[in-house]
């Protein structure tokens, strides 16, 4: 017998029906799939969600789906675009979206959600960026959410309830937004009688109107005419239909219509009961934002109060200057600690020795404690005067810093360590901070990074661990010290990050692609990186040979387990000072070029993942010789030509005959074992030239191949980059020829697009939901077709560098042209800036002079300010969101500040992996800040230019007082 219970149970469950609606276009085999925090929609379980199907209306696809929900029902839910078997392929950015049915709906009501999808560049206004530094004053509205009152005219038949919701980040105290439209209820297109909205919190507006029907005029009432003449057709087809607009309007009168076409809501005019509608617009329709920035080292700043080396307080002093100029950010290099070999090497700020710590590298001393000795002080002084030179001294400032910092620790350990604020610090951090200080005090001992080398320690453990940091070992005091720096690096960082965001600055920071081989990471988490193998970069504007990084590649594989844990954390770290970032060679989460790990140079690589060449697919192509095209290709007379009277002496220290040609030797077959060789007979005398040369000309034999063998799959290999230039491909047969060309370029071009697509979408948003900073990739170099894209639907802001534009056919970017997600500059670090960019080439000024500038005139040799001013207004004009300009380029709007060689501003040499870094800027912050003219030049482009610019009231400076003072207290 049927329970009873349980059918009361089911006819009391009311419910109503929920019907989803969005256009959006799809390619062939996807769909459109909805899915939510709630059962009835998968409990976000996109197997689980619910299809929605397409029918056309007019122009648009329009995907649909209906289901019953009980009444009062809420949830979370997003849209995705799955294949045939609910696989995700994309899915909206932006917030999770929220719904909650009005009280009002009772059962057997539909209510109606007509969503727009939300991009990538739709979420960007929500990262922190603009959310807590750019916008945070808008966000101080009181959050007033709107009832839905049941009039008595919305019971009547014709009467619709819509919801209309719009977000709108940039609105002004004082400001309100409006809908106006064709109804009488919109205000028939007037501001003052329009529908006033409510401001519901995250940058969402929303107002209910309970429209009456006859306010919709029918939309084609030609049709109509005839609809009525034909009485055979039913009136079903015909849509009642109004236009309308969101707005804003201030107290003073101030009104702004939203930009592009007037928006449409359409209903069905057969529908004679009350209708719901939820519209979701997306974002209110304005001039896209656009800001400001300027780029500068960390180490290159330099202050009256700075020990050798721009220092993390001395960020404020830039800050000021920045507001004072009109810039809205301030992007630096990486800050993480590099102190791998001790010695200036360590300059390379993108060779992490941990990707948590900070540099002591950047630390004021004198802020260190209040109650200074005097003989510290002197120590101080004299410091300051001896290191400061033109450029930085790396290692006399480190070990200066690091000597007064311990003298201090010592006085004041007991102080600091039993603070509550040092607790609190370490307490949050030491997941990281225990083996950062162990690996440290390992590395003086061992006195060497490399962490194969520590015997026992070699293999690390939790166990291990906490045996080095205990508190009885004899060396607690050394471990004790790396604590107490990164606590005060932290404090002083951190000051720095709130001034910024007082002042409307974002502060923007670098995050690099690699860690040192040598490093924390690689010691803790050794399953996370192919140790066996080198990163780099194929050939491009900056190496004509490559480049090798020296940093283990990822394993992605191990990482996904924890989902990218690792990256995780270090977003999250990064977020704790940063409101932006730059992700490093964007490009390696897509593929990375790697090296086998005896290579120095960067050519003979292959990018991973990628797919080989099989040697099935090769001999079905006609290619059989795999030795003679993978083996380097060395005949008698390569060697006479590179070596000429003393090849003989070469060949015999390096090869081996075989056949009619040469191989090298077992003891020098790889890069590094040449280097080796090269140098022990320079040390006995037995070159005929210098080491370099006789090394680089090694190297080119030994790269004269045409297929790369895979070491781990024999079976499958890989075409060399530019296999073309070498002698070994000219010296095949033409079906040979015509078959690797075709496979290399869809090695390069095409096979892999899919496959980098999807490693992508796995790794890039694990790194953008760790953080709510603006994330910003550099997308210079060998650029694959499916990375565009992908940036664009996860709303990334690519890089546009003048100088090395992205379309094949230019040789200078066009700023005019640059799209919207995009940072343009003039030049960045790791080129010549533009100054010394200009005096490199005659011909290649001609051309830019002409094309660029549009005058047919003779150049002048040197960047003059009026040709800096022309190529800085060109980006400023740009649409681009944000125009940054490296220090450098700034400086050269004034000849005053020209007097130093070109030359000399470069940051980086990226041909040369033992580049030392060291440019500091030949003019204090102080003096930059008293000088008017170069700020009043800035701001006057700023301002002419549409682009947004930071406003300091008295509000804001008693907010960076109060900061401040905030700060000093902690410390």
């Amino acid at each position: 017998m049927a329970s009873q219970g349980l059918f009361s149970a089911a006819k009391s469950m009311k419910s109503v029906k929920l019907k989803f609606r969005i256009p959006y276009y799809t390619e062939w085999g996807q769909s459109l799939l909805v899915c939510g925090s709630e059962p009835t929609l998968g409990s976000w379980n996109v197997k689980k969600g619910l299809l929605l199907s397409p029918v056309h209306q007019d122009d648009q696809l329009i995907w649909t789906a209906t289901i019953s929900v009980p009444c009062q029902f809420s949830c979370g839910y997003r849209y995705y675009v799955v294949d045939d078997a609910k696989n995700v392929l994309r899915w909206e950015m932006g917030n999770e979206r929220r719904l909650s049915i009005p009280h009002l709906l009772s059962e057997g009501h539909t209510l109606e959600l007509r969503d727009l999808w939300q991009t990538g560049a739709d979420a960007l206004l929500f990262r922190s960026a603009f959310k807590d530094v750019i916008f945070c004053k808008n966000s101080t509205f009181n959050i007033d959410r709107p009832e839905a009152i049941l009039h008595d005219e919305l019971v009547q038949q014709g009467s619709i309830l819509v919801l209309f919701k719009i977000c709108c980040p940039n609105v002004q105290e004082g400001t309100s937004v409006y809908v106006i439209g064709s109804s009488t209820k919109l205000g028939n297109w007037k501001v003052q009688d329009g529908l006033k909205l409510h401001y519901t919190g995250k940058y969402i507006w929303e107002a209910y109107c309970v429209i009456p029907r006859g306010d919709f005029p029918i939309r084609y009432p030609f049709l109509y005419i005839l609809f009525i003449s034909l009485l055979s057709i039913s009136f079903l087809f015909l849509n009642n239909c109004f236009t309308y607009k969101y707005c804003k309007y201030g107290k003073n009168g101030c009104f702004s219509l939203e930009v592009g076409s007037t928006r449409e809501l359409s209903v069905n005019s057969s529908k004679s009961q009350s209708q719901y509608i939820f519209l979701s617009d997306g974002m209110l329709r304005e001039m896209p934002w656009r800001g400001c920035g300027v780029s500068v080292a960390m180490f290159s700043v330099r202050s009256e109060d700075d020990i050798g080396v721009g220092e993390f307080l001395d960020l404020k002093l830039l800050v000021d200057w920045a507001v004072e100029s009109g810039f809205h950010l301030v992007q630096l290099l990486p800050i993480n600690d590099t102190s791998v070999h001790r010695m200036w090497w360590d300059s390379y700020p993108y060779s992490s020795l941990s990707v948590f710590a900070l540099h002591p590298l950047y630390l004021r001393v004198q802020a260190l404690s209040k109650n200074l000795p005097e003989d510290v002080k002197s120590e101080i002084r004299n410091a300051k005067e001896r290191l400061d030179g033109k450029d930085v001294d790396y290692e006399a400032t480190m070990a200066t810093k690091l000597s007064i910092a311990k003298k201090v620790f010592m006085q004041e350990k007991d102080l600091i360590l039993n603070s509550s604020s040092f607790h609190k610090f370490f307490s949050e951090n030491e997941d990281w901070l225990k083996p950062y200080a162990a690996f440290c005090f390992l590395r003086d001992f061992f006195e060497t990074s490399d962490h194969s080398q520590w015997g026992c320690f070699s293999n690390y453990s939790k166990d291990k661990l906490e045996k080095l940091v205990s508190k009885d070992a004899l060396h607690y005091d050394t471990i004790c010290f790396h604590y107490y720096i990164q606590f005060h690096l932290h404090l002083q960082l951190s000051e720095a990050a709130e001034y910024a965001r007082a002042k409307g600055v974002v502060l923007k920071g670098d995050l690099p692609i690699g860690v040192d081989r040598n490093s924390v990471d690689t010691w803790v988490y050794p399953t996370l990186f192919r140790m066996n193998t080198s990163t780099g970069a194929p050939p491009d504007y900056f190496a004509k040979n490559g480049q090798n990084w020296g940093f283990p590649t990822y394993n992605w594989e191990e990482m996904s387990k924890d989902n990218y844990g690792w990256w995780r954390a270090r977003l999250t770290q990064m977020g704790k000072y940063f409101t932006a970032y730059r992700i490093d060679h964007i490009l390696g989460f897509f593929r990375i070029w790697e090296l086998p790990d005896h290579a120095m140079t960067g050519l003979i690589g292959k990018f991973r993942p990628s797919i080989p060449l099989s040697q099935e697919e090769l001999e079905r192509e006609g290619i059989w010789d795999f030795d003679r095209l993978t083996r380097p290709y060395v005949r008698k007379e390569f060697l006479q030509e590179n070596f000429g009277d003393s090849w003989i002496l070469i060949a015999a220290n390096f090869f081996k005959e075989y056949l009619d040609r040469y191989e090298f030797k077992e003891e020098c077959n790889t890069e590094k074992k040449i280097a080796a060789k090269v140098h022990s007979c320079a040390e006995k005398s037995l070159l005929p030239e210098s080491e370099d040369k006789i090394r680089c000309d090694l190297f080119d034999l030994l790269k004269n191949i045409v297929l790369i063998r895979d070491p781990e799959h024999d079976k499958s290999f890989y075409p060399r980059f530019n296999l073309e230039d070498t002698s070994s491909f000219r010296d095949l047969d033409d079906h040979s020829k015509n078959v690797l060309k075709r496979l290399y370029y869809d090695y390069y071009f095409h096979r892999q697009d899919k496959l980098w697509r999807q490693n992508a979408l796995k790794t890039l948003p694990a790194l953008l939901n760790s953080s709510d900073m603006l994330a910003c990739g550099e997308d210079l170099g060998l650029i694959p077709a499916c990375v565009h894209p992908v940036m664009q639907e996860l709303g990334l802001i690519g890089l546009r560098i003048q100088r090395m534009p992205s379309e094949p056919d230019l040789e200078f970017g066009i700023p005019s042209q640059y799209s919207y997600m995009t940072v343009c500059a003039p030049s960045c670090h790791d080129c010549s800036t533009l100054r010394a960019w200009w005096e490199e080439d005659e011909e290649r000024r001609h051309r830019f002079f002409k094309s660029v500038i549009g005058s047919d005139d003779l150049p002048p040799s040197q960047c003059v300010p009026e040709l800096a001013h022309l190529i800085i207004r060109q980006h400023i004009e740009s649409p681009s969101m944000w125009a940054i300009f490296p220090l450098q380029d700034l400086l050269a709007l004034k000849e005053e500040y020209m007097t130093r060689p070109a030359t000399e501003e470069t940051i980086n040499d990226p041909t040369n992996p033992k580049h030392y870094w060291r440019y500091r800027v030949h003019v204090t912050m102080e003096s930059l800040i008293k000088d008017k003219e170069l700020k009043t030049t800035i701001k006057d482009l700023i301002q002419g230019s549409g682009r947004s610019y930071p406003h300091i009231g008295e509000a804001e400076r008693q907010l960076s007082q109060e900061t401040a003072a905030l700060a000093l207290g902690k410390q």
